[in-house]
């Protein structure tokens, strides 16, 4: 199926890792022009050769910390300068942080609302006016979690940044549809990433006996697919939502987590 992506361009925040770089890899398999943006340039070159190698489309990497909007504004500039426009955007930087209330710091809350909420809202803001002259209509795919919508135990501030972030996607789909820019969310569930690995890693330090193989079958066993999530399942659904084959779906969000959600 042609999802008719060749020559769009994107930018896809949090694009060094996990899902970010899924879908930047998809989108540049499609033949999208990709922009992949990360705060560490190190990591953020390796990704980029990775992704090239899926082709045809091109790669940019750009250094960006994207809770800082001049940073933001920069980046947007350059992908303009470089290929002319902005069709797709994907707002997926961020990171996990889980805790009980009563112990959560301000500037906890500060930073993760700071990245994950004001992040995308930055993104947004300086990608809108070149997505609304995109050829086709523009696209924007907020990368949220599931406990957005249901929040669990110990999920704050990651579940409230993200219920903002689902409240953002509605509010900016009926905004911006008269203007063609679609909006749309994916909810994530429990995927393989760096931020999960880093868990293993250290819960192996405490266990040495604990096997890589061993802990991703414990986390899946509490899902009813019986398995964790891989990074290009979310990467393809997101290249989808991008695509002129999603031209009639705005403000939905989509749930990508195995069908451990409580929520439709």
């Amino acid at each position: 199926m042609d999802l008719g992506l060749s020559g769009k361009v994107a930018i896809v925040t949090g694009g060094s890792d996990g899902i970010g770089k899924a879908a930047a890899r998809a989108l540049v398999g499609e033949g999208a022009n990709v922009a992949i943006c990360a705060r560490r340039p190190d990591v953020l070159e390796a990704a980029a050769a990775e992704i090239a190698a899926a082709g045809p489309g091109e790669v940019l990497a750009i250094s960006c910390d994207v809770s800082v909007e001049s940073k933001v504004q920069a980046a947007v500039a350059q992908v303009v300068e470089r290929w002319g426009g902005v069709d797709i955007l994907v707002n997926n930087a961020g990171t996990s942080a889980a805790g009980k209330f009563e112990d959560i710091l301000d500037e906890v809350w500060n930073a993760d609302l700071q990245l994950k909420l004001y992040g995308a809202i930055y993104c947004s803001r300086a990608a809108l006016p070149h997505l609304k002259r995109a050829s086709g209509g523009g696209r924007i795919i907020n990368v949220t979690t599931h406990g957005g919508k249901a929040p669990s135990a110990g999920s704050l501030p990651t579940s409230a940044a993200r219920a903002a972030g689902l409240a953002l996607t509605k509010a900016m789909s009926r905004d911006y549809a008269a203007d063609g820019v679609l909006v749309n969310t994916v909810c994530i569930g429990l995927i393989k990433s760096g931020q999960i690995y880093s868990r293993f890693e250290r819960q192996r330090e405490a266990d040495p006996s604990l096997t890589e193989e061993g802990y991703w079958n414990a986390l899946g066993a509490r899902i009813p697919l019986g398995r964790v999530g891989e990074a290009q399942e979310a990467g393809d659904v997101i290249c989808f939502l991008a695509s002129a084959r999603a031209s009639y779906l705005t403000g939905t969000a989509v749930n990508i987590d195995g069908g451990s959600s409580p929520v439709v």
